[in-house]
């Protein structure tokens, strides 16, 4: 049974009914033999909503506070998205990041992942459960909550696919893959379907918002193959390996 990690976008889990449809296809893909650790992001603007409605309350929140205010996205996301799985009758568990053993270092707001302790994680799996992991978060050595910085929920799935040495991290958002340019604004663009880890990392240095720069290093450093692919669609997408 192969181990594979997913991850899932904001926009992939903006309604009820689209995280219904992710149930449907994690579902899918634990029944086709798989053993599966699902990372999630915030619902939709969540986040931008939880900072617009601290600033309203301190224009200059402390950072300590706002990193525990903005951890709570994630944790709904995946806790809706386990009971979604569990009301189809699939064993699914959610963790949030101090229950998975993701440990950062000290700096609030941009803290870097420096281990992760996969044991709970492996006994869950053992026992047949799909695990959901709230992406984006971790918690330091002191037992204090820290965030990753944008596109951190990324950066989890890459570095819990490098610990757990999955067969792949499948990376779902609302574009079916790489492009040679941004689709939405270039329609002849092309999608590739295999790039380098060095193009990639080229790419998102200068701006690409495909995959986060700090994901795409860990990516290069432990050798993770990723499918950057669509949750709106079976299409392929594209491979970076």
């Amino acid at each position: 049974m192969a181990l594979i990690v997913q991850k899932y976008g904001g926009s992939s889990v903006a309604t009820p009914e689209r995280i219904k449809q992710i149930a449907d296809r994690i579902i899918k893909t634990k029944r086709a033999g798989h053993r599966l650790v699902v990372v999630v992001s915030a619902m939709g603007d969540t986040t931008d909503e939880l900072i617009e409605l601290m600033e309203k309350v301190n224009p200059d929140p402390p950072k300590r506070e706002l990193d525990l205010l903005l951890s709570t996205g994630e944790i709904v996301s995946a806790a809706i998205l386990a009971a979604a799985i569990q009301a189809q009758g699939e064993k699914a568990i959610a963790f949030t990041a101090y229950q998975g053993g993701i440990i950062t270092d000290n700096i609030h707001t941009k803290a870097r992942i420096q281990k992760i302790d996969t044991r709970k994680m492996l006994e869950e799996l053992d026992k047949g459960n799909i695990l959901i992991i709230a992406g984006f978060q971790g918690i330091t050595a002191g037992d204090t909550i820290t965030t990753l910085g944008r596109g951190g929920s990324d950066t989890t799935a890459l570095a819990l696919a490098a610990a757990l040495q999955a067969k792949v991290c499948e990376i779902y958002s609302d574009v079916e893959g790489v492009f040679t340019a941004d689709p939405r604004i270039v329609p002849e663009a092309r999608k590739l379907k295999q790039i380098s880890y060095d193009e990639m990392l080229e790419l998102a240095s200068l701006g690409a918002k495909v995959l986060h720069l700090r994901a795409m290093e860990i990516a290069r450093k432990f050798n993770v193959t990723l499918h950057i692919r669509s949750s709106f669609s079976e299409e392929e997408g594209t491979l970076v390996r």
